[in-house]
C-alpha cells in the first residue's frame, strides 16, 4: 500500500474531512476506481479487494520504474526470474516460474504474450512517468477479464491530456551506469485532445555475483556476474474527442542482457530484444439513452521477442555424454512474433430500480505466427560438428525447431448485475464464459455483498473463480527431451473467499482488514511421462491451498506528515504433500513516511520487510534469508521557476537481499537483488 494505497474498502468520510491538508492535496483521486467492476466508482463500495496508485502518489515515493511501486501493495511481492531477471509478480503466495496467473493490462488491454502467459520474459523494466494511475485487484477478476485474471489484476492507466497540461521535459541518471531522458506533453490539437510521451534509456545493470550455477564445476563461470544491462525506448500517443479515445504505444527493450543465464548457467554473452506495438480504439458513451450507456473496442498487438546475440546456455567445455563435447557450449536462440487482435462492446442498463446491469461480449484472435530458432545442438542434446559458434544451424525451416506456429480464438460474453437492494447493502453478481478454440469452453461466476455500517465502516464478503488458460508454450513444445507440450492440457482453476474490513476511528486514521482463502486446482506443471520421451511431460497435476491477512493503516500524522503501512501473512501449501508450497514470502511489511515541508520540498522512507521463504518439497536448502531495506527519496521545486530536482537512494545500508532460485536450478545461494543504488533527477515544466 504505501503511501500510494488505499484500499477499496476506505470510508470516504474520513479523507472528505482532511481534503485541504497538503498530503492529500498531494496524492491525487484515490477514492474511486474502475477495474472492480468495469465502470467507476466509489473505491469503498467496489465489489472486490482493490487499490489504486495516482502519479502524485509515485513521484511522491520516488519510484523510477514500476516494480518499485508494486512492491508497496499488500499481498504483493515482486520477485525475480533468473532467466533475463524478468520480475515475477507474487499475489498472495500463488508463485510459478512465470507467474503467469497474474494479468497484466494496459488502459484495459492484456499485455498477455501467447508463448509462456505472461507480460513477456525479456521485460526490462516499465518507466512510470506517463502513468495517470495503476488499479489494482488482489484476488480473482476471471468473471469480468476472463483469462490469467487469477490471482490478481494490474491496470495501468496512462496519462492523458488531461493528466499532462503543457510540456514536461526529465533527465535522471545514477548508479550502473543508468540514464535516462523523456518528454511528456499534453494539449488541444485543434478539436482534438492529444497526449504524448517519449523516453530513452539504458543501464549497464547491477553486477551482482552468482557464485554457484547450472554448469558443471570444470566449466562454470560461476563465480560471476549477472548481465542485466539494456536499452529501452517507450513511446506513447492518446488522441481523444468525445467518447471516442485511440492510444498508439511502444514499448522497446534491446541488448538486455541473458540474467542468471536461460538455463541457469551464466551467460555474458547472450542478448536478447522485445519489441511490442499496441493500439486501440474505443468508444464510450455512458449516458446513450434513457437508462442506456454502451462502448466498444478495438485493439490490435504486436510482440516481438528475439535472441539477438544467441544464448549460450551451457558454458564452453560442457560435456553431455561420452564424445558430446561442446566446444564453444550449448547455443542456442528462439524467437517468436505474436499479432493479437481483440474487439469488445458493452452495454449498460439502469431501468430496473436498484439495478446497474453490465452487459458485454467479444472476440479475440491471437496468432503466435512465426518462429525460428537457431542452436548448435540436436533435439537430444547431441552436439552439432564440435559444438561450436561456427557450428550454429538455422532449424527455422524444420520440424525440429522448439514450437510451430499456432493460433487461439476466444469468443466470451459476461453478465452482471449491482442491486442495491438498501441504501446500505449492494450485492454484485457476475459470470463469464469464455469458449476457446483449443481447449474448450469455462465459466466463471463472482458474488460481492458491500454493507455500509456506517459512515467510517464498510465490511464485505466476496467469492470468485477464475481460470489460467494454457500458454502455447506449454501446449506445443516440441523436440525437447526434458520437457514436452501437451496439447490436451486444461486450464488452472481456483476458488477464493474473501472478506474485508475498513475502519476510520478518527479523522486522520484508516485501518482495512482482508482475510481470504483459496484453492487452486488442475495446476499445469510438468510430470514424468511414462511413454517418454520426452522424460516429462505438461499436465494439470495437483493443486494448492492458501490463506492469509493483510492489514492496512494510513495516519495523517499532522498537515505536513503522513505514515502508511502494510502487512501481509500467507500460509499456501501443496494439495498433495501438505507441505509448504515454496517460493512466496509467508510475511511482507512495508512502511512509508512522507513529509511535506516548505516551498514544495517533500521527503519520503521506505522500509521493506521480507521474511518466511521457505523452500518447496524436494529442495533441501535452508528457507530463504529475509532481508530488510531502506530506500530514500527527496523532491523540491527551485524557487518560483519551473525546475524541480529530486534524489533517491536505494537499499541504504546495501542489505543483502536475495530472491528464491527455483529448485535443482543449480544456483544453490539464490539471486542478488537491489543493491544500494543512488539516482538524480531533473524536471522542466513550460
Amino acid at each position: 500500500m504505501g503511501l500510494s494505497t488505499i484500499l477499496a474498502l476506505g470510508s470516504a468520510g474520513a479523507w472528505a474531512q482532511s481534503d485541504e491538508d497538503e498530503l492529500t492535496l498531494a496524492y491525487g483521486d484515490q477514492r474511486s476506481v474502475s477495474i472492480a467492476a468495469g465502470s467507476v466508482q466509489p473505491l469503498r463500495q467496489a465489489p472486490a479487494v482493490a487499490s489504486v496508485i495516482t502519479a502524485e502518489a509515485i513521484q511522491a515515493m520516488g519510484a523510477a520504474d514500476l516494480d518499485e511501486v508494486l512492491e508497496s501493495v499488500a499481498g504483493l511481492h515482486v520477485g525475480r526470474a533468473a532467466n533475463q531477471y524478468m520480475p515475477l509478480y507474487i499475489f498472495r503466495g500463488i508463485y510459478s516460474q512465470f507467474t503467469s496467473q497474474v494479468l497484466v493490462l494496459q488502459n484495459g488491454v492484456p499485455m498477455t504474450t501467447l508463448f509462456v502467459g505472461n507480460k513477456g520474459n525479456v521485460w526490462a523494466g516499465y518507466p512510470v512517468e506517463h502513468i495517470a494511475r495503476i488499479e489494482l485487484i488482489r484476488g480473482p477478476g476471471s468473471a469480468l477479464y476472463g483469462a490469467d485474471a487469477f490471482a490478481g489484476v494490474i491496470n495501468i492507466i496512462t496519462k492523458s491530456s488531461a493528466d499532462t497540461p503543457g510540456t514536461r521535459v526529465g533527465l535522471r541518471g545514477g548508479s550502473f551506469g543508468s540514464a535516462d531522458g523523456w518528454v511528456l506533453h499534453g494539449g488541444k490539437l485543434g478539436p482534438l485532445d492529444v497526449s504524448a510521451y517519449l523516453r530513452v534509456g539504458s543501464t549497464d545493470g547491477a553486477r551482482s555475483l552468482i557464485d554457484k550455477d547450472a554448469a558443471r564445476p570444470a566449466v562454470t563461470r560461476a563465480p560471476g556476474p549477472i548481465n542485466v544491462g539494456h536499452d529501452a525506448v517507450d513511446g506513447n500517443l492518446e488522441v481523444g474527442q468525445g467518447a471516442w479515445r485511440g492510444r498508439l504505444g511502444y514499448k522497446l527493450r534491446s541488448h538486455v542482457g541473458s540474467g542468471a543465464g536461460v538455463a541457469s548457467a551464466l551467460d555474458p554473452v547472450g542478448k536478447g530484444r522485445s519489441e511490442r506495438i499496441n493500439g486501440d480504439l474505443s468508444w464510450t458513451e455512458p449516458r446513450l439513452a434513457a437508462d442506456w450507456g454502451a462502448g466498444l473496442q478495438a485493439s490490435v498487438l504486436r510482440y516481438v521477442e528475439q535472441a539477438t546475440t544467441n544464448y549460450v546456455l551451457l558454458p564452453a567445455g560442457t560435456t553431455l555424454g561420452p564424445g558430446n563435447g561442446f566446444t564453444d557450449g550449448l547455443i542456442g536462440g528462439p524467437n517468436k512474433w505474436e499479432r493479437q487482435l481483440r474487439l469488445s462492446g458493452f452495454a449498460t442498463y439502469t431501468g430496473f430500480s436498484g439495478h446497474s446491469l453490465r452487459l458485454g461480449l467479444g472476440h479475440d484472435d491471437l496468432d503466435l505466427y512465426k518462429t525460428t530458432e537457431y542452436k548448435n545442438f540436436n533435439p537430444n542434446y547431441s552436439r552439432i560438428g564440435t559444438g561450436s559458434f561456427a557450428d550454429v544451424t538455422d532449424f527455422s525451416d524444420t520440424l525440429l525447431k522448439f514450437m510451430l506456429p499456432q493460433r487461439r480464438r476466444v469468443d466470451y460474453a459476461y453478465a452482471q448485475d449491482e442491486w442495491r437492494f438498501h441504501p446500505d447493502w449492494i450485492l454484485t453478481a457476475g459470470v463469464r464464459r469464455d469458449h476457446y478454440s483449443d481447449f474448450g469452453s469455462t465459466t466463471n461466476p463472482r458474488l460481492a455483498l458491500v454493507w455500509s455500517a456506517a459512515y467510517d465502516l464498510t465490511a464485505k464478503l466476496l467469492y470468485g473463480q477464475a481460470f489460467r488458460a494454457p500458454s502455447f508454450n506449454e501446449q506445443h513444445s516440441i523436440n525437447n527431451p526434458v520437457l514436452g507440450g501437451n496439447p490436451a492440457v486444461k486450464p488452472e482453476k481456483i476458488r477464493t473467499a474473501e472478506a474485508a474490513l475498513a475502519w476510520a476511528p478518527s479523522e486522520g486514521l484508516q485501518l482495512n482488514l482482508s482475510l481470504f482463502r483459496y484453492a487452486m486446482r488442475d495446476i499445469i506443471r510438468g510430470a514424468p511421462n511414462p511413454a517418454a520421451p520426452p522424460a516429462n511431460l505438461i499436465q494439470n497435476r495437483g493443486g494448492q491451498d492458501g490463506h492469509g491477512a493483510e492489514l492496512e493503516a494510513v495516519w495523517d500524522a499532522s498537515r505536513s506528515l503522513r505514515l502508511t503501512g502494510n502487512y501481509a501473512y500467507q500460509r499456501s501449501v501443496d494439495e498433495a504433500t501438505r507441505l509448504d508450497a515454496g517460493y512466496a514470502p509467508h510475511q511482507h511489511a512495508y512502511v512509508q513516511a512522507d513529509w511535506a515541508g516548505v516551498r514544495g520540498a517533500t521527503l519520503s522512507a521506505q522500509i521493506n520487510h521480507v521474511a518466511g521463504r521457505c523452500r518447496p518439497a524436494g529442495d533441501a536448502r535452508p528457507p530463504v534469508r529475509d532481508y530488510t531495506t531502506l530506500d530514500l527519496s527527496a523532491r523540491t521545486r527551485l524557487g518560483a521557476s519551473h525546475w524541480e530536482l529530486a534524489a533517491m537512494l536505494r537499499n541504504v545500508f546495501n542489505a543483502d537481499a536475495r530472491e528464491p532460485s527455483l529448485a535443482g536450478s543449480g544456483i544453490v545461494n539464490d539471486l542478488p537483488v537491489v543493491p544500494r543504488a543512488a539516482y538524480v533527477q531533473a524536471q522542466y515544466h513550460y
